[in-house]
């Protein structure tokens, strides 16, 4: 058992991860914070970073990459780093490089390519005999040939390792698919395309200690990403009945997943659809960091786990040699809408119900997690605030090829 202090590298060219942070320097650690010049004066509990490092650029670059690996060497010579840990999806693969050039313990380049990559996650979960809608690289003019000749339209052109619907393109025809595959010119092989598949969209939260999940939460998206983003839509979500045979199904997708994948010890964000088709679940994309969107704050509303200060807690415990204990879960049910707003900061007291446990203070958003023992009272409570928003809030900008931090 390791007793000495650790020293734990944290990395999050976004603003999140506030709990992780305050959890990580509460179990006794060092804490240090990678992050970008930008957001140094952001909210950070500064009372449980012990040093921060900045970086001019974040974009995950070769060269800025390289730029960052040589920073970290120079701060190696005086300094001892345990472990490292990327907060946010854009910094997993900056965290495994670290791993690998300092042969620093947890996820390497390999691994890590299954919680970026799309088309990795595809190819391994389709091995481990997960379904998965029909794709295929764009590697070879024949393969996408065969592709569109073989598997009904419409598809979906996606880019490889950008996060949530940044990027994802629909298209209905052989031509449309070319037309946009060519434009791509040298980036094309960073692309896949598969087939589109009608349903509804689930996603699992959870925590995996020393190869085990010990915890996951299933929800299902009201309003998908994809449609967030490419149809101006209302962000929201509502959490299952944990003991529901949907729900169980879905946790033993998520535990087949870390399985398949090689998560020994993080948070995790899964997307799973419901085909109507067939009714069958599809595995859609994974991701080794607590969800975006304030999904966290979702989960610990229906559970009472704190997915960000658990995650610190399991990454601490593992480092040690330790034995980690879940906290008690409760089984209540919550539900999430966030919307941009036309207001730069929206006047939300119309949102009074007594189910509201948060509310969503950034500039230009509206939005509030719900809370209750009974999903019907969340979801009409979800409806009748949508209606509101709708009305007197709601903004839309036009979908990006890349994500904005």
């Amino acid at each position: 058992m390791n007793t000495r202090p650790l020293t734990f590298l944290c990395v999050s060219f976004y603003f999140k991860g506030e709990e992780f942070l305050k959890s990580c320097k509460a179990e006794g650690n060092t804490v240090f914070l990678l992050t970008h010049r930008k957001l140094e004066h952001k909210p950070w509990p500064r009372e449980s970073v012990d040093e921060f490092f900045y970086m001019d650029e974040d974009a995950n670059t070769p060269q800025n990459i390289d730029n960052m690996v040589k920073g970290l060497a120079w701060l190696m010579r005086e300094k001892k780093i345990d472990y490292i840990v990327a907060l946010d999806d854009f910094d997993v693969e900056k965290a495994a490089t670290f791993r690998e050039e300092f042969r620093i313990p947890g996820m390497g380049l390999t691994t890590s390519r299954f919680f970026r990559d799309k088309l990795s996650m595809r190819v391994k979960a389709a091995e481990a005999g997960i379904k998965v809608p029909p794709f295929t690289s764009l590697f070879r003019n024949d393969d996408i040939n065969h592709f569109c000749d073989t598997v009904p339209a419409p598809w979906v052109l996606k880019p490889r390792s950008e996060a949530s619907a940044a990027g994802i393109k629909k298209v209905t025809s052989k031509d449309e698919l070319w037309h946009h595959i060519n434009n791509l010119g040298d980036r094309r092989h960073q692309f896949l395309v598969e087939q589109f598949k009608p349903g509804d969209v689930y996603h699992t939260d959870s925590l995996t200690f020393n190869n085990d999940v010990l915890f996951v939460w299933s929800s299902r998206y009201l309003s998908t990403p994809f449609e967030v983003a490419h149809g101006a839509g209302i962000f929201r979500s509502l959490t299952l009945d944990q003991t529901d045979k949907e729900a169980k199904e879905l946790a033993k997708l998520n535990a087949k997943v870390m399985k398949a994948f090689g998560l020994k010890t993080s948070a995790s964000h899964t997307e799973f659809i419901r085909s109507h088709d067939d009714g069958e679940f599809y595995f859609l994309e994974t991701s080794s960091r607590v969800g975006g969107a304030h999904l966290a704050v979702l989960v610990e509303a229906a559970s009472g786990i704190n997915l960000w200060r658990e995650w610190a807690k399991i990454e601490t415990a593992s480092a040690k040699n330790l034995t980690y204990t879940l906290p008690k879960v409760k089984n209540d049910f919550a539900g999430i809408l966030i919307s941009l707003a036309r207001q730069e900061h929206p006047n939300q007291n119309v949102f009074s119900a007594p189910e509201v446990v948060w509310k969503m203070n950034e500039t230009h958003h509206v939005g509030m997690v719900l809370q209750s023992d009974n999903q019907l009272r969340v979801l009409e409570l979800l409806d009748e605030y949508a209606s509101i928003v709708y009305k007197e809030f709601h903004a839309s900008a036009p979908p990006q090829d890349k994500p904005t931090h």
